[in-house]
């Protein structure tokens, strides 16, 4: 990331959390290499999530249209969309980022005592192996599924 010949894409900070999270990365990235947050906040390139960011065609994955379109030769995103933009894209690598850099939310999941029976169903779905399966598809991490 931190090549001068590599340019980097992100969300926009402030206007998409994806974007917020590159740069909380960028600043665990000060911690591995002094400077490192400094270079790579004045490199990135915000391509998405922010109100001037051009949309993709319509039909079109943003992340894989934007790396399609060259307009990036590495983008930070979450793993799920990482992995709609290879299924549109199919020569495009999806790299973890190394754990001391990780960033990302934690999700939860609630059902509200009075819910209807069809958001509970949804609930117990979502937390099935099935449903865990589904989640893993998608690249968020299923700790429901059977460890193989």
């Amino acid at each position: 990331m931190l090549s001068d010949d590599t340019r980097l894409g992100t969300s926009t900070p402030g206007a998409d959390p994806s974007g917020d999270y590159a740069w909380e990365l960028f600043a665990r990235a000060d911690m591995v290499r002094e400077g490192a947050q400094a270079a790579l906040e004045h490199k990135a390139i915000q391509l998405t999530g922010g109100p001037d960011s051009a949309p993709a065609p319509e039909g079109r994955n943003t992340y894989g249209w934007v790396m399609e379109s060259n307009r990036a030769d590495l983008f930070l995103t979450y793993c799920t969309n990482a992995v709609l933009a290879q299924r549109e894209v199919a020569d495009l690598q999806i790299v973890q980022v190394p754990e001391a850099l990780s960033v990302g939310a934690d999700y939860g999941l609630m059902v509200l005592n009075d819910a209807p029976a069809s958001a509970w169903r949804l609930a117990l779905h979502i937390l099935s192996p099935a449903g865990q399966g589904v989640l893993a598809k998608y690249g968020f991490d299923a700790p429901g599924l059977p460890k193989e």
